[in-house]
């Protein structure tokens, strides 16, 4: 078994966005138009592996003072692989990928693989591989999310919520106008982190252009007035809240409740997975048990985003 590994090239979008449409552990967050929104933050050193000659994996993938990194604009990322992809042929990759770390100057990987509910077949192939060759857990994110065929029953609190924004006069609305909610983003993540969002408004603007279908805007609304929103990344099986935000009056009134009710019991009812994003900080060690605890109280349970270092 000969594995070449090769650096991605601007030349090669092509072939790349082909392999990510029938990878089974990719989401629209691997094609290149996504990842090369903020390139001007990041040094991109994206890999292409090929065994015998086929392209059988590929690694998103940025560069940072001698450590390749599998993003560090990606919230997950790791070799994504096709379904022939086996424990056997991982393995041979991985044992290439470190001597290319080696001959590249490298001193480590840090590496951010996709969680399961990712993935449309089995594809831990990679997990094992970093066990084998003496990769460590630096970081595990606590996500909380509803098994969307099995779903547990609501807290009678969310309950209460949906009726009373119900009673109220709520509508949900999806809609592209995403500048009324990045001013109650803002405010919020201010006001309470010190933070800002992830993405700026003019980021998600362009990135909802490109990706319209992947990226949806959700508003809980009254008078014309937006009271809550939920930023959804539709991944497939996983609908992935990507940010969840309300204002003072929508709180009082239960906006996001109701919203989350549509989102679940319409617009997404068909997905496999729907995931509430994560609850920690401070690469994972503090648990911010009160979001958590709001996420569950819909019925979400833990999933982890985990993350691993191999030294070269």
């Amino acid at each position: 078994m000969t594995v070449d590994i090769s650096r991605y090239s601007s030349d090669k979008k092509g072939v790349w966005d082909a392999f990510v449409k029938t990878s089974k552990n990719a989401t629209f967050l691997h094609f290149r138009d996504f990842m090369e929104y903020h390139a001007d933050r990041f040094t991109d050193h994206s890999l292409m592996m090929a065994v015998d000659g086929d392209l059988v994996a590929i690694l998103p993938a940025c560069e940072e003072q001698g450590v390749l990194k599998s993003h560090a604009g990606l919230t997950y990322g790791g070799i994504l692989t096709g379904p022939r992809m086996t424990a056997e042929r991982m393995l041979f990759i991985v044992e290439t990928l470190l001597q290319y770390l080696r001959d590249n100057g490298f001193d480590s990987l840090q590496y951010s693989p996709a969680p399961h509910i990712y993935h449309t077949q089995p594809a831990e192939e990679d997990i094992y591989a970093m066990h084998r060759f003496g990769g460590v857990v630096t970081r595990v994110d606590v996500s909380s999310t509803i098994n969307m065929l099995d779903p547990l029953p609501w807290s009678t609190l969310r309950k209460r919520g949906v009726k009373k924004a119900r009673k109220a006069g709520l509508i949900a609305v999806e809609n592209s106008k995403y500048a009324p909610v990045w001013d109650i983003l803002e405010e919020n993540l201010s006001s309470k982190h010190g933070a800002r969002p992830t993405h700026t408004l003019a980021e998600i603007e362009y990135l909802a252009g490109k990706f319209p279908k992947a990226i949806r805007l959700f508003n809980a609304m009254k008078d014309d007035k937006v009271l809550g929103a939920i930023v959804v990344f539709d991944c497939g099986q996983v609908a992935h809240a990507q940010y969840i935000t309300s204002n003072e009056e929508g709180r009082d009134l239960g906006a996001l409740d109701y919203l989350t009710d549509s989102l679940l019991t319409e617009h997404f009812a068909s997905r496999r997975w729907f995931d509430f994003g994560i609850s920690t900080t401070d690469q994972g060690r503090n648990l911010n048990a009160g979001l958590a605890r709001q996420k569950e109280m819909f019925g979400a349970r833990t999933v982890l985003y985990q993350h691993y270092q191999l030294e070269a």
